[in-house]
């Protein structure tokens, strides 16, 4: 009986061990894949708030590239669409002289599912052209659909928000 109790406690520690190694490793695996969602979804934010920006910083000096900054964040049927619409955002831009400033930018997740997410983002943009020289501030609101491709988050749809 004397010999059983150092195997029975042998075998205990070594459940123990074991266990402890699977929860620790479990806890490990948790871990990174909550830091990996928490890093997509700064990623997803931060680009639907650069787009606001983009969207909103727009100059008829230099209006085609403006335009390509704007596509180049875009992917699938909203890309395409922008891209048809090249011309004649072109020609309104640069006919009337436009200029358009951003500040006060904000963005928030709406949700997240995999490679799909919902930005909303506000900002304060001020509109100049030919005929008002002088812009008011004005508030501008977007919901911005966001697929993952690779490893950017592109937007493939925007709502303005009233």
């Amino acid at each position: 009986m004397r010999r059983s109790l150092p195997m029975t406690a042998a075998v205990v520690l070594g459940v123990v061990v074991v266990g402890l190694a699977i929860a620790s490793g479990w806890l490990g695996v948790s871990s990174l894949r909550n830091k990996d969602e928490a890093d997509q979804r700064a990623k997803a934010i931060q680009s639907a708030r650069q787009m606001g920006v983009n969207l909103m910083s727009v100059d008829s000096a230099h209006a085609q590239r403006d335009l390509d900054r704007i596509v180049a964040g875009t992917t699938g049927d909203f890309k395409n669409k922008l891209a048809g619409q090249s011309k004649a955002f072109m020609d309104q831009v640069t006919k009337a002289k436009a200029k358009a400033t951003v500040t006060d930018v904000d963005a928030a997740l709406v949700s997240i599912d995999g490679d799909n997410a919902e930005v909303m983002v506000s900002l304060t943009g001020t509109v100049t052209n030919d005929k008002v020289k002088n812009g008011a501030p004005q508030g501008y609101r977007y919901q911005m659909e966001l697929t993952r491709v690779d490893d950017r988050w592109l937007v493939s749809g925007l709502e303005v928000v009233p």
